[in-house]
């Protein structure tokens, strides 16, 4: 029958169209395939008529070795069947993957118990080939049993079950083993045994070439591989990967550049073209060489400018060669009694570029045959007549009857380069028509800090008779770049409002019916030197009437340009967008909390990227340093490093990076949260430093918190810390989102998991993923179209509506005290979702946790008021929250202590202990009276708890309505303070 059995299944192997062979796998190296051996396998069996070796030809004439064994019906079977000895290569961990049939027992009659479906594998180590077989020897790998059995009826319809198994091995330490089956008493056809062991295979990231690693042999260990830089490319960070027991890369760090000359392509670094050029190490393009360019060579990090064109030092490689310009057109000039002004057109050609600017030489020539000289520093230009950037200029105080000659020259970046001549135009004129001076030497009668006299003689016999005389005068340190004048019609004059302890030149020249003369001789006065005090009414009454005229001249050109520029902004503001409004605010600070920036909507841009680059600071990634990977983010790994900035000192930084691959909206959701945090700036909220966005990969780096998430310190730290170190730490998360509150930001996340906590246990509030803009109104929220919820840290409202506030993150934060003082327990433990929002809504809160104060777990139920409007604000929690710590004792009383309190909001009093005198008159609507309060010494709640109505008409509140108001508040308030301090809590 065993034998009958045996032929049965073999033929049931053939012509069947099984595929034995496997499809190769890259991080796989096989020592052994019974499916790939052309000759013997040379297996031994033990006894020699156990299993039999039997061997087909498939379809493409290759041999199938097969083994079978089927002695079902004889009891006490121990058939071995040994491999050949297999080296074991690098490898320390082996893979032995099975395919095999197995009869099902049940099919075959007449057979007892002495039927397996079952068979062991086993194994030898052994640093040679040897023929002898002792089954002591080999070590039990495992039982192997098969998932799919066949029976008599599935291999006459031909439906084969064919099962595959893979066991592990290891660590093998010697120089090969051998593989051993043992059959029990089974009906098996063992197809094909591969053998392999993994390995992580060469290849190449960020430009480095990784080799062929064998991982290590607990399946936990990674192998820490550095990379070699392709051919071309060279070290920014050192390249490193992370080979994992399954022989698959994680983890790249570090990275290689192409080097200048080299461009990035398909993983390796490829010289650039001729015609193209790269002047930075960097993984960026080749660029196409600027105009009037070129490059003959490969890997050419500067295109060469053709003939007559040229780069200035300064000019990037990327800059378009240029030329000198061409000369200035249509000079003119217009002679004004002696000041001439100078007027020309630009060149025709500028050169291409766009630093433009004119030089104004200037001689000065004397009769025929002289040499003309260069203008001695008498004549003045204005503005100086070197760097021009306008096409004018004045030239003053040159002498009569002389021939000036000026050159005019346009220059740019590259004038005068490669030897190229400079182009000038000329123009000559003549000053003939400036008569002789008629003015004697000016003298100085007196002077003052502020004011000067002056006097000169007239021309003994004039050629015709003197009409006035103009005084012209400026400061010698600045007279290149402006002057003042005044008239007199007798030869004397008082000059005010000049600067005290100034040097200052002058002076005059006289005016006839012909024109005016020439200027007299420069003289300098200095004001104040003058030992006189005298002073003439004369002077006296001019300097006064001319600060009077002044001052109202003044105040009237103040008013004009103050209602100007005011109807300039209405305008300008009743036109902008509403993002664009509140970009304005955010930039000007214009808020409605003094020195708090309103948060900008990063989706109110119809650009995100301009976000970013708006909030965000951008890093050059060389100045980061990643040293670990610390965790795993939505978008990529999250690691730990170091951020160099010139001129401080190196900081520790953690840093998120976007995983390759991600599509441009994963690209702008993680960008988003930079656009969020770099618009924040306060101790408790996470600090951003920068971003990386113009290279790979994009980065977000930020501020690094040593002790984690608050809620994993907390577990680890289980019991560690003080009520008052707890309550600070309550306090830092407070502080933080008072400022995103009054901010008009919701955060909509608030939880432990999304709170930091450094090495000096300040709290900071971080992941701004949900977050969201409040509007100008308060009481404004934001409703969501769609996304996760975390239901146990979630308002009700925001649960059922979708609605989120600032009171609707009071919520969560109470949530966020429970998860403190219970050291990060899950709130509402293991209840489902469901269940949390059935019993929020039937009135449950979670109870306090053990050892909580009596005072904080108010606070919490508080926060978790069902009417958002009866919730405090953080402004009251930060203020209650900094009572408590001043007056630790109010934490003495235990939660378990007490047993009378209300379990549900529902049940408290109306007005909550942490408010301020002004807050409850504002619940009352009575805050109209609250100086009144103030001023007769009424500043805390337990003061007015003693008030009658006498106390409050004392106070000035005189209409009987307003009266009998506030005295019921105050007997609520009354009643309220007794429940607590009868229950061991003292306001």
């Amino acid at each position: 029958m065993g034998y009958k059995l045996r032929i049965y299944l073999s033929f049931a192997l053939m012509g069947i169209g099984i595929t034995l062979s496997e499809p190769e796998h890259p991080n796989q190296v096989v020592l052994l395939d019974t499916t790939s051996v052309l000759g013997e396998l040379g297996w031994m069996t033990y006894p020699v008529n156990g299993w039999d070796a039997i061997t087909e030809m498939d379809e493409q004439n290759r041999p199938i070795h097969t083994f079978q064994v089927c002695h079902v019906m004889e009891p006490n079977q121990n058939n071995w069947l040994r491999s050949s000895w297999i080296a074991r290569q690098a490898a320390e961990r082996i893979y032995v993957e099975l395919r095999f049939t197995l009869r099902d027992c049940n099919s075959i009659p007449w057979v007892s118990g002495t039927c397996k479906e079952t068979f062991n594998l086993h194994y030898l180590e052994s640093e040679e080939s040897h023929n002898h077989f002792r089954p002591a020897d080999y070590a039990k790998i495992d039982t192997v049993a098969a998932d799919e059995s066949f029976t008599q009826t599935d291999v006459g319809e031909r439906v084969l079950r064919l099962n595959t198994e893979v066991r592990e091995l290891g660590p093998v330490r010697t120089s090969g083993f051998y593989l051993a089956f043992q059959d029990v008493g089974a009906c098996i056809a063992l197809l094909s045994v591969r053998v392999y062991y993994k390995k992580c295979p060469s290849t190449l990231r960020n430009l480095a070439a990784f080799p062929d690693t064998v991982p290590r042999v607990h399946s936990s260990a990674l192998v820490e591989v550095r990379g070699a830089c392709v051919q071309n490319a060279e070290e920014r960070d050192t390249p490193r990967l992370y080979c994992s027991a399954d022989g698959d890369w994680l983890v790249p760090l570090g990275r290689c550049v192409c080097s200048v000359g080299y461009e990035e392509s398909d993983g390796l670094c490829l010289a650039c073209k001729p015609g193209f050029y790269k002047a930075f190490a960097g993984n960026i393009k080749c660029s196409k060489c600027p105009p009037h360019s070129y490059s003959y060579t490969e890997a050419s990090a500067l295109c060469h400018c053709e003939k007559g064109y040229y780069r200035a030092t300064k000019d990037p490689p990327s800059t378009a060669c240029t030329r000198p310009p061409s000369l200035p057109r249509n000079v003119v000039y217009i002679m004004n009694e002696t000041a001439l002004f100078l007027h020309w057109a630009p060149p025709s050609d500028a050169g291409g570029r766009k630093d433009l600017t004119y030089n104004v030489l200037c001689h000065r020539c004397g009769g025929a045959g002289q040499v003309c000289q260069p203008c001695t520093s008498d004549v003045r230009f204005v503005p100086p007549p070197v760097g021009l950037t306008r096409t004018s200029v004045a030239v003053l105080d040159f002498v009569a009857n002389a021939n000036y000659t000026f050159q005019i020259e346009a220059v740019n970046g590259v004038s005068g380069m490669g030897g190229a001549a400079r182009q000038m135009a000329n123009i000559t004129i003549s000053t003939e028509q400036a008569g002789p001076s008629l003015v004697g030497t000016v003298k100085k009668d007196w002077s003052t800090q502020n004011s000067m006299a002056l006097s000169w003689q007239e021309a003994e016999q004039p050629h015709a008779p003197i009409l006035d005389y103009e005084i012209k005068y400026y400061e010698k340190e600045h007279e290149q770049l402006s002057y003042s004048s005044t008239r007199t019609k007798v030869p004397s004059a008082i000059v005010t409002g000049l600067k005290s302890s100034t040097v200052y030149v002058f002076h005059v020249r006289a005016r006839t019916a012909a024109g005016y003369s020439s200027y007299s001789p420069k003289i300098e006065f200095i004001t104040g030197d003058d030992d006189s005090e005298e002073v003439s009414d004369q002077g006296q009454v001019l300097v006064i009437v001319t600060a009077a005229v002044g001052g109202f001249s003044l105040l009237v050109i103040l008013t004009l340009f103050l209602l100007i520029t005011g109807r300039c902004q209405w305008y300008i503001k009743s036109k902008m967008k509403p993002q664009d409004k509140r970009r304005t605010q955010y930039q000007n600070g214009h808020v409605p909390f003094p020195g708090i920036k309103t948060y900008v909507d990063p989706d109110t841009y119809e650009d995100p990227s301009q976000a970013v680059h708006d909030f965000a600071k951008e890093i050059d990634p060389s100045r980061i340093h990643i040293e670990r990977v610390i965790g795993a983010g939505e978008f990529g790994e999250v690691c730990s490093g170091r951020l160099r900035t010139p001129g401080k000192k190196e900081i520790p930084v953690a840093i998120k990076t976007l995983k390759g691959g991600y599509t441009e909206r994963q690209r702008r959701d993680f960008l988003r949260e930079a656009s969020i945090m770099g618009q924040f700036d306060n101790p408790n909220i996470i600090r951003l430093e920068g971003v990386v966005t113009k290279s790979r990969p994009v980065m977000i780096v930020v501020e690094y918190m040593e002790n984690g998430s608050l809620d994993s310190f907390l577990r680890k730290h289980d019991g560690h810390f003080t009520v008052i170190q707890l309550v600070g730490m309550l306090r830092g998360i407070a502080s933080g989102m008072m400022y995103l509150s009054d901010t008009g930001y919701v955060h909509r996340d608030l939880a432990a998991r999304n709170i930091l906590v450094d090495d000096n246990l300040v709290c900071k509030v971080s992941d701004f993923g949900l977050s969201r803009v409040l509007e100008d109104d308060p009481e404004a929220s934001y409703t969501t179209t769609g996304g996760k919820i975390p239901i146990r840290w979630t308002a009700p409202e925001a649960i059922q509506y979708r609605k989120f506030t600032s009171a609707s993150d009071v919520w969560s934060y109470g949530i966020v005290m429970w998860e403190v003082m219970s050291y990060g327990e899950r709130p509402y433990w293991e209840m489902s979702n469901q269940d949390v929002i059935l019993s929020i809504e039937e009135g449950y809160r979670l109870p306090a946790p053990m050892g909580c104060p009596i005072a904080l777990h108010q606070l919490m139920v508080h926060c978790w008021q069902k009417e958002r409007s009866r919730r405090p604000r953080f402004h009251d929690l930060l203020s209650f929250l900094d009572q408590l710590i001043r007056n630790p004792s109010s934490l003495l009383t235990l939660v378990e202590d007490v047993h009378s309190l209300p379990e549900s909001p529902e049940d408290l009093p109306d007005y909550p202990l942490f408010i301020s005198i002004g807050d409850w008159l504002d619940s009352i609507k009575m805050s109209q009276y609250k100086n009144n309060f103030i001023a007769a010494g009424y500043t805390t709640l337990d003061s007015i708890s003693t008030m009658n109505i006498d106390d409050v008409r004392r106070i000035g509140v005189s209409l009987i309505g307003h009266q009998r108001r506030i005295v019921s508040s105050i007997q609520t308030l009354r009643l309220q303070i007794m429940h607590i301090q009868q229950n061991g809590f003292h306001v």
